[in-house]
């Protein structure tokens, strides 16, 4: 059975959450999320003046993270179609150069080529049509530019996988539920909606099918998320084409 991404779905589901939602992150993770972004602003850095997209960005993390990199010097913007969420990540907001707003990753408000880096951390398997969301941030990153997506993903050390699937699939969605009570289950849709997603070359793939090219991927904490990284071409005109269909 195919997990439930309709909009209507995530929306509530991340709307009930919101409040806790980065107590969870932080205490779930065991603080390692800091660990990830920060490897992802460094992986995928800043270059030049133009400005920066993080998409489904939640309470804002990766986009600040992304505008201390920049030293300021960047324009960023942080995009997430659940409201509640945005409302937290404009208390945490202090900075001119950093700006959130209302809007559906699979149809983003802004003209082509305009952000130097897309990036997505651990929103790409809640989007409900995947290729149609990488398609966006492709259409809306600068040629030569970068598109970034962090994302969980199931460690391939068979015994390491199978404590972390244990924890994952009955002791995390048990912890999260009771700490961060909610009507959609969230902590039980986070295991779901994983599995089901694809990871390591099969999502890279896709990304480059999508109008990327050279798609690289790089497993963190022994394969829990994987930074996936990849280039729109610099002078192809049909990878334009193909993303705007």
């Amino acid at each position: 059975m195919n997990v439930d991404k309709t909009g209507s779905r995530v929306q509530q589901m991340f709307g009930e959450i919101a409040p806790r939602y980065d107590f969870m992150n932080h205490f779930l993770s065991g603080g390692v999320d800091y660990y990830w972004r920060w490897r992802t602003v460094r992986k995928v850095a800043p270059a030049g003046a133009a400005p920066i997209l993080d998409v489904c960005t939640g309470t804002g993390d990766l986009a600040i993270s992304y505008l201390k990199k920049a030293g300021g010097k960047t324009k960023v913007v942080g995009a997430d179609f659940t409201h509640e969420m945005l409302k937290l990540a404009l208390k945490k907001n202090n900075s001119e150069s950093l700006s959130f707003l209302e809007a559906d990753t699979q149809q983003l408000p802004f003209s082509d080529n305009q952000f130097q880096i897309v990036s997505v951390a651990f929103g790409l398997r809640n989007v409900a049509d995947t290729r149609r969301g990488l398609k966006e941030m492709i259409r809306v990153c600068q040629p030569g530019g970068q598109v970034a997506v962090l994302e969980f993903s199931i460690p391939t050390n068979p015994l390491f996988r199978a404590c972390y699937q244990f924890y994952f699939r009955h002791i995390l969605p048990k912890m999260g539920q009771l700490l961060a009570r909610n009507q959609q289950s969230a902590y039980n849709y986070l295991p779901e909606s994983v599995s089901e997603f694809p990871h390591g070359k099969a999502l890279a793939d896709m990304m480059d099918e999508c109008g990327l090219q050279g798609t690289r991927w790089y497993p963190l904490t022994f394969g829990i998320a994987t930074l996936y990284a990849g280039v729109k071409p610099a002078n192809e005109t049909s990878a334009a084409a193909e993303v705007s269909e």
